[in-house]
């Protein structure tokens, strides 16, 4: 597989660079969840007070017309590749489409390999067995939950934002505290350690992703402002971090660290509770239309700030064009970062813009879309079913077909289409020769590996399924409602043939419960199964011999008082020999 050449190469040059490491910057990377452009003080929030923030924007340069993708997982694909979410696998937040393919080189990993230290801690969302985790992408020192958010069918049951179980470079560990307070202790104390190897740290965050819990200390105000209980304790969760981004500049300050450290915040998507997307009236959005999850530019359109002393000057603003596929470029050219023969970006170097030199910057073309779990050949940008999607240049927004002058209607409220036929004809062709770009070489799935010798067991869960009945679910709550009968199927790779043991169960291995079933099949490649069993039985195991090869893996669970059909939800998958 190819991920393994590049592992070499990175080896290779790791070997050959870290002598020359000690005098290039530091680097921190804050992602924040959920937090969206006008979900902050200096952006013209009329109840958030972000000193932190606003000083950080104020002693930085703010990109004013940055752009992301829609949802979490594919800012972070697009984030740690430089590349469109599209091209890399990972383009939605579920259904196995959350896997950063494994030939993808990472962020991570060029820094790894030019000598930096690497840490990673907060919400990876890009895949959680091998050769997806953080711990096999480059970074060295991790911690982190799993899935996509804390609380989240994958982690332990009990996990509820304070005192969580964590993965510590893979090893489960309770740690004290608020989740947000909790990483940004991690990312003060990789900062701090006496070492002459420059850091990369990136640091995204779990909040402001919902469900939105905090101390009542931080909501509290903002009920008694009139304030609703989800929409105070989203904005708690924002003076939270703030306050936390606070100490970590004073801990940089204490550390002597801030003159060359770059320090770099940016949100994932548009706001998920700051603004109701629609209604002006409900929350603030800085007068752009949509919230997260739309292409609209409320839910794309996000806060950019990058602090450098040494070499950038405090309090410029640029509006060029500019996007998250950008930040890779830009620090491979400041921080003399080796990258593989190769390798090629969507994204290009910000360094001109951010130091000055404008006019060294070209008008430019760029992509948003919200994709979800089609098979390819079910996608065309000429039939109906397409994703949404949205055109972006310096003037012009094409949004599923609808075309807006953003500079004369920054609201995105009348569509001109009709006036500019021309102009939505070349944008909606661009579209069409991007799509054919990124899915070119486009595998079916992005797949589990099964059998490397990395990782002992392989633990997949119903939030990777493909669906085949209904949808797939991510809360806790849902494993037990009987209501729901879904099912889906994993797409794996068997590394190595030999043979295996397969549990699967209705309940996570922390929260054991009967399946309430009479009977189990299983279907995995060529191979089938079938158990009778107890509707008290909590597990079924088979042992199958596998050879090598991809094939898809699903189960068909009968009900033992309805005799309805459900997928079990977890699946434990062991080598044996």
């Amino acid at each position: 597989m190819r991920f393994i050449i590049n592992l070499a190469v990175l080896i290779t040059l790791c070997l050959t660079t870290t002598s020359r490491a000690n005098d290039r910057p530091n680097v921190i990377l804050i992602v924040t969840d959920d937090q969206g452009y006008g979900d902050m003080s200096c952006h013209g929030n009329p109840w958030l007070r972000t000193p932190n923030l606003d000083r950080l924007a104020a002693e930085g340069v703010q990109l004013e017309d940055y752009h992301v993708d829609p949802v979490c997982t594919p800012t972070r694909a697009a984030l740690m590749t430089g590349r469109y979410s599209s091209r890399v696998g990972a383009w939605t937040v579920t259904q196995g489409r959350q896997l950063l393919n494994p030939d993808e080189v990472t962020m991570a990993d060029l820094f790894a390999a030019s000598g930096y230290r690497t840490g990673m801690f907060g919400k990876w969302h890009l895949g959680d067995t091998w050769p997806y985790a953080p711990r096999y992408r480059g970074f060295q020192d991790v911690v982190r939950h799993l899935a996509g958010g804390i609380d989240e069918i994958g982690n332990p049951i009990a996990n509820d934002y304070f005192d969580d179980t964590y993965y510590r470079n893979g090893t489960p560990e309770q740690i004290e505290g608020y989740c947000t307070d909790v990483f940004f202790r991690e990312c003060q104390r990789m900062a701090s350690q006496a070492t002459e190897q420059p850091f990369f740290i990136y640091l995204p965050l779990n909040a402001m992703h919902s469900p939105h819990t905090v101390a009542d200390k931080y909501s509290a105000p903002f009920r008694a402002s009139g304030h609703s209980q989800e929409r105070s304790k989203f904005f708690g969760q924002i003076v939270n971090f703030d306050e936390n981004l606070g100490r970590l500049l004073d801990c940089l300050e204490s550390q002597q660290l801030s003159e060359n450290t770059i320090v770099i915040f940016m949100g994932d998507n548009g706001t998920a509770k700051g603004a109701g997307g629609g209604d002006p009236q409900d929350g603030y959005n800085a007068g752009m239309r949509g919230k997260k999850g739309s292409v609209y530019e409320g839910g794309h359109r996000v806060a950019c700030f990058v602090r450098w002393p040494r070499k950038l000057k405090a309090g410029r603003k640029i509006d060029n064009l500019t996007s998250c596929r950008d930040w890779l470029p830009t620090l491979i050219q400041w921080c003399g970062l080796d990258v593989p023969k190769g390798i090629q970006f969507d994204g290009q170097s910000m360094a001109c813009l951010l130091e000055g030199r404008g006019n060294e910057w070209s008008d430019r073309t760029l992509i948003v879309e919200r994709q979800d779990d089609r098979p390819r050949l079910e996608l065309s940008p000429r039939k109906h079913g397409m994703p949404h999607y949205a055109v972006l240049t310096e003037q012009w927004r094409l949004v599923d077909g609808e075309l807006y002058d953003i500079i004369r209607d920054p609201g995105q409220k009348q569509n001109v289409a009709a006036r500019h036929p021309d102009v939505a004809r070349e944008l909606q062709s661009r579209y069409e020769s991007y799509f054919a770009d990124v899915f070119a070489t486009d595998p079916d799935y992005t797949r589990f590996q099964l059998g490397a010798a990395e990782e002992k067991l392989t633990r997949l869960t119903v939030r990777d399924w493909h669906p085949t009945e209904g949808n797939v679910i991510w809360k806790q709550a849902q494993l037990s409602d009987d209501s729901i009968a879904i099912n889906g199927f994993w797409a794996v790779n068997v590394v190595r043939p030999g043979r295996y043991r397969i549990q699967l169960s209705r309940f996570p291995e922390d929260a054991p419960a009967p399946m309430g079933a009479r009977e189990v099949r299983l279907k995995i490649g060529d191979v089938q199964r079938t158990s009778q069993i107890s509707p008290s039985q909590a597990i079924i195991a088979f042992e199958i011999n596998l050879p090598a090869g991809e094939m898809l893996l699903q189960s068909w669970v009968t009900d033992a008082q309805t005799n309805t059909q459900r997928g079990a939800y977890f699946a434990n998958i062991e080598f044996i020999n």
